[in-house]
């Protein structure tokens, strides 16, 4: 018997891998997404979780960019620390542990509580992008 390697995916093809369509950090790609997330982030909190059909309160979470991710089958990618290693030696070899694992909830947790209106804009802008390509 072998074992299994990857998870299913839903639907009859699952989900297809992609990748976001901005950086965290671009944000004068779209000055007007910029401005509304600088000056009314509840807005374009909103905004957001209209997209997605959701509740207006869940846009700026951690669940939405994670169920976004999720949806548009987008690897996870590095968090913010994932460079900020915890090193321990054990038998004399040296050990390197992340003090969170890469691409999991918790690395969406750490860009959402480092860099809130950043990864708020940059789900807004995929969003629009992913929208002009007419794969939303």
């Amino acid at each position: 018997m072998n074992p299994v390697v990857s998870q299913p995916g839903y639907g009859a093809g699952g989900v297809m891998n992609s990748d976001w369509q901005t950086g965290v950090f671009d944000c004068c790609d779209d000055l007007g997404i910029c401005l509304c997330g600088t000056f009314c982030p509840l807005c374009l909190s909103c905004q957001i979780a209209s997209d997605m059909d959701e509740c207006c309160l869940c846009g700026a979470s951690v669940a939405m960019r994670t169920l976004y991710r999720t949806r548009y089958g987008i690897p996870p990618g590095e968090h913010p620390f994932a460079r900020h290693n915890l090193c321990r030696r054990e038998g004399g070899r040296k050990e390197t542990t992340t003090v969170c694992p890469t691409g999991s909830i918790c690395g969406d947790f750490l860009w959402l509580g480092c860099f809130p209106l950043c990864t708020l804009c940059q789900l807004k802008r995929d969003i629009e992008k992913r929208k002009a390509m007419n794969a939303f």
